[in-house]
């Protein structure tokens, strides 16, 4: 028994419209309408070759008569198509090329070759595809690379035990992704399924806001599929793993999440981010003066009058939470915001003219500590140690 990987069919861009009954149709009956099978109508879509389209009332993405109409009145239809979104096994790959099994494979890990999907064998051995078009293009693009002995780069990258197929895959998939939607928090969806949980906490340290993500993580057209093992393995793969690609996929990350925020804040409960307010001494505790005076003793009159200046702030801002909801130094945004759970070393966004420190990138995706002493000291609650600490 083989269990099909899924994961082409993602609706992420998808055109949210009034559907209806009438001039649309499921995913299923689509696929039968021009001859494609499941995994051959998934990659269809994931290539953007077939438009889904998504019920503003919510539920499962359709095809629209339209788009099939379209579709059918292309030359060679429906051989074209199905050509389009052939695959082919590493041993088929292989005669295709006409090289060994083996050569191919060597291609494969070293990155020449990217897979389209895979699916999971009855050992749950991952099986990769590749797009037959895109081996005839390699062939055409690297004949030199067909014959003779393989050149010296591709020779040391394999030593080195490099194995790009789950790599190039991911890639593939998030940037397809990516350039089927607009809008912002989707776009931030998308990346963050290539972190693991614990990396994503801290780099999206509100919980509110990746509750909103998780909802916006793109779904298959055709319905969660196979067992649960076989979904885990997806989403395992989709997770980055390699230190650069780690480092590259947090600061993407990061730069679509600012974007975001200024675009529009994620939802909260209640819709009203002040419906749930938090006491700011819970947050950022003021220090002890006692303590600072023996830690300071040697400071110079400008650390002095610095202290003596956020002191003065913190009794403002007090005062503020106590009098109402919102800051009077900048309209609209809350005076303090519900404590993370779990709090991390990651971003700390302040609008212009607050209190709080602008941190640098290099903090934020976690390779240079904050050197804020009161950055270090609002990171976590009293009697909790902030993580990675």
């Amino acid at each position: 028994m083989t269990v099909a990987e899924d994961v082409c069919t993602e609706t992420t861009g998808a055109t949210a419209v009034g559907v209806p009954a009438a001039s649309a149709m499921a995913v299923g009956t689509a696929a039968q309408e021009v001859g494609l099978k499941r995994g051959e109508f998934a990659i269809a879509v994931h290539l953007g070759l077939i438009r889904l389209m998504v019920p503003r009332d919510g539920g499962r993405p359709m095809v629209g008569r339209d788009e099939i109409e379209r579709l059918r009145s292309h030359d060679g239809f429906p051989e074209a198509l199905r050509e389009r979104v052939r695959t082919v096994g590493t041993a088929e790959g292989a005669r295709q090329l006409g090289i060994s099994p083996d050569r191919f494979t060597r291609f494969a890990r070293a990155g020449c070759l990217t897979p389209i999907t895979f699916y999971l064998n009855r050992y749950r051995a991952i099986v990769w595809l590749y797009l037959a078009d895109e081996l005839t293009g390699f062939a055409a693009r690297e004949p030199q690379l067909l014959t003779g002995r393989s050149p010296s780069w591709l020779r040391d990258r394999l030593e080195g035990g490099a194995d790009c197929r789950a790599g190039n895959w991911r890639s593939r998939r998030v940037e397809r992704l990516l350039s089927l939607t607009e809008d912002p928090w989707a776009r931030v969806a998308v990346l963050a399924d290539t972190l693991d949980p614990v990396q994503l906490a801290e780099v999206v340290d509100d919980p509110y806001e990746r509750a909103y993500l998780a909802r916006l993580r793109p779904g298959p057209a055709f319905g969660p599929t196979g067992p649960v093992w076989a979904r885990e393995t997806m989403a395992h793969l989709m997770r980055a793993d390699e230190p650069d690609e780690l480092l590259w996929r947090r600061v993407n990350l990061i730069m679509e999440l600012d974007n975001a925020r200024e675009v529009r804040s994620a939802p909260r409960p209640g819709g009203d981010r002040r419906a749930f307010p938090s006491p700011a001494s819970e947050r950022a505790p003021a220090p002890d003066p006692r303590a600072d005076a023996d830690a300071d003793a040697d400071a110079d009159a400008d650390a002095d009058a610095d202290a003596d200046a956020r002191s003065k702030f913190q009794s403002r801002s007090r005062s503020r939470s106590r009098s109402g909801p919102e800051s009077d130094l900048v309209p609209g945004v809350p005076s303090s915001v519900p404590p993370s759970p779990c709090p991390v070393p990651g971003p700390v966004h302040a609008p212009t003219g607050a209190a709080e420190p602008v941190v640098g990138l290099l903090a934020r995706i976690g390779l240079r500590r904050r050197t804020s002493g009161e950055a270090n000291r609002r990171q976590s609650p009293p009697g909790r140690a902030p993580f990675g600490g």
